[in-house]
C-alpha cells in the first residue's frame, strides 16, 4: 500500500502541497505539531517530515489524520474532496442501520475497516491511469 501512495505522490510539489495542507489543518484546529504527532502516535520528528513534504504517511496514519482533522483522505493527498452521493445500495444501507445498534467499539472497528477499503480503492484508482500509460 505504501508503494501505491508513493506512486500518487511522486513529485516534490505534490509532497509539499500535502505538507502545506497538514500545516493549515493543524493551525485551523489550534493544535501544535507536537499535539498532532502525539494524537496519532508519532514522534514529532516524523510528523515534521510529513509537514515538510519529505515523507507521506502510511495508510493507517492517513486515516488517523483525516479523522483528527475531520476531513477526507482525498483532501489530504490531492487537495480535493468529493461530495458524497446518497447510498442507493439497499443491502449496504440495511447493514449500516443494523450497525447503528452495535457497541461503539464494534462500530469503530467497522469504520476503520471501511476506511482501509476506501483508501485501497482510491489509491488503486489513482494509479490506474499511470499503469495504462506505461503499457
Amino acid at each position: 500500500m505504501a508503494d501505491v501512495i508513493d506512486e500518487i505522490m511522486q513529485t516534490e510539489e505534490q509532497r509539499r502541497a500535502f505538507g502545506q495542507r497538514l500545516k493549515e489543518l493543524h493551525n485551523q484546529q489550534r493544535k501544535t505539531q507536537k499535539e498532532v504527532a502525539a494524537l496519532i502516535g508519532l514522534q514529532l520528528s516524523q510528523y515534521n517530515k510529513y509537514e515538510a513534504g519529505m515523507h507521506i504517511p502510511a495508510a493507517d496514519k492517513l486515516i488517523q489524520l483525516a479523522e483528527l482533522f475531520t476531513t477526507t483522505i482525498d483532501y489530504l493527498l490531492l487537495g480535493s474532496s468529493n461530495e458524497q452521493a446518497p447510498i442507493s445500495n439497499t443491502r449496504l444501507m440495511n447493514r449500516f442501520k443494523a450497525l447503528a445498534q452495535c457497541q461503539p467499539e464494534e462500530q469503530e472497528t467497522v469504520i476503520k475497516l471501511i476506511d482501509a477499503v476506501i483508501v485501497k480503492h482510491r489509491v488503486e484508482s489513482a494509479i490506474r491511469p499511470v499503469d495504462q500509460k506505461k503499457s
